[in-house]
């Protein structure tokens, strides 16, 4: 059985797309040939783009919307690819999907899977299944709900098939309540996939995460500082005539601007000066988490003394008049040293927790 280090890097797929961060760009959905192929052309003429995303087959989540043109765009796209060289990528959400691609593979070279697939394991599995022997390479979108989980298992039901061209889109997760954003970017999450899936690329979907064109930018930038793989940015040459996902989709000539106004930023550097400066403020980033780990400790020490103590004297353990003249307390130093109140809450809610759990145990060994 495969496994994650057998995943191989989204820059090793096909000639020409070596250079990150990737950037992949088309219409949510193929709607007609003139608007795929003006759309793809466009891109094309940027010298930026080198492969084309569009929907042939599009999941709505209620009935009587457009649900793409399925089959029909496959000519489309084949003429598309014959006339600017792009590679192809499209949805498949089912295995029937998977075999009309395999039947025009000269049309198509990469999949994408879709948040509401990936959100059940069983569409999954049968994908993964409909998958094996096949040459395509699978990008793998987050599911719907922010489960980490949920995400690497789309992924190893993938490897478990034998696929290794595998990497995964990050396009946020879904708001139960109304945002500034259509979904909730999360960052956390795809930074936490990476650690434990260093082989696996990681594209940003700026679109979905906006849902309008105004927030693009913004979070097409952010992803970069984050070190994301690249970019897939939906694009039509006639948005304002789009059949799905009008708001969020940019002109050709508008991504043009967009990628020429993003800040591009190195990983590592040559520079000898840049490496020491850094390497001196990493020593000292070292040296201050192994006091803090120190501290913890003797925090954890503490913490046990006082399990003891309350045992003895028939105390509970937890105490809600001390945990809020903590929270509070700490709180307002925090702001007062510039932390932001997010940070602290966060911190002391993992501390006190474990308190509470340490606690536990002495009072369990004590019955």
């Amino acid at each position: 059985m495969k496994n994650f280090n057998d995943i191989q890097p989204i820059e090793t797929w096909f000639e020409g797309i070596n250079k990150l961060p990737l950037i992949i760009s088309g219409p949510c959905s193929a709607e007609n040939r003139i608007q795929v192929l003006e759309t793809g052309k466009q891109l094309h003429a940027t010298g930026k783009i080198r492969i084309y995303r569009a929907g042939i087959w599009k999941p709505r989540t209620r009935p009587g919307s457009f649900e793409g043109v399925g089959a029909l765009a496959f000519p489309w796209l084949k003429e598309l690819k014959k006339e600017t060289g792009m590679l192809i990528a499209v949805e498949a959400a089912t295995a029937e999907h998977v075999k009309l691609c395999t039947e025009n593979s000269d049309a198509i070279d990469i999949l994408w899977i879709g948040a509401r697939t990936v959100s059940n394991p069983f569409s999954m599995q049968a994908l993964a299944d409909a998958l094996v022997n096949s040459h395509f390479p699978v990008l793998v979108k987050n599911p719907i709900n922010p489960e980490l989980a949920l995400w690497m298992g789309a992924i190893e039901r993938l490897l478990a098939c034998g696929i290794t061209k595998i990497a995964a889109i990050h396009r946020g997760f879904y708001p139960f309540e109304k945002t500034r954003l259509r979904n909730i970017p999360k960052w956390e999450i795809p930074i936490e996939l990476k650690i434990r899936i260093p082989n696996l690329s990681i594209i940003n979907d700026p679109s979905h995460i906006s849902g309008t064109t105004e927030y693009i930018r913004e979070i097409a930038q952010k992803a970069l500082d984050l070190s994301f793989d690249g970019l897939i940015i939906e694009s039509h040459y006639k948005p304002e005539e789009a059949l799905s996902d009008k708001a969020q989709q940019l002109k050709p000539s508008e991504i043009n601007e967009l990628l020429n106004s993003l800040e591009y930023r190195c990983t590592e550097t040559a520079d000898k000066k840049i490496q020491h400066t850094l390497e001196k403020y990493r020593h000292q980033i070292d040296s201050i988490d192994f006091q803090l780990l120190e501290l913890l400790k003797a925090r954890m020490d503490i913490v046990e003394r006082i399990g003891e103590y309350k045992i003895k004297n028939n105390i509970s353990i937890f105490q809600l008049r001390r945990w809020r003249e903590i929270l509070d307390g700490r709180i307002e130093y925090g702001n007062k040293l510039g932390l932001s109140e997010s940070l602290v809450r966060k911190l002391l809610q993992i501390v006190h927790e474990e308190s509470v759990q340490v606690q536990t145990q002495i009072f369990n060994q004590k019955l």
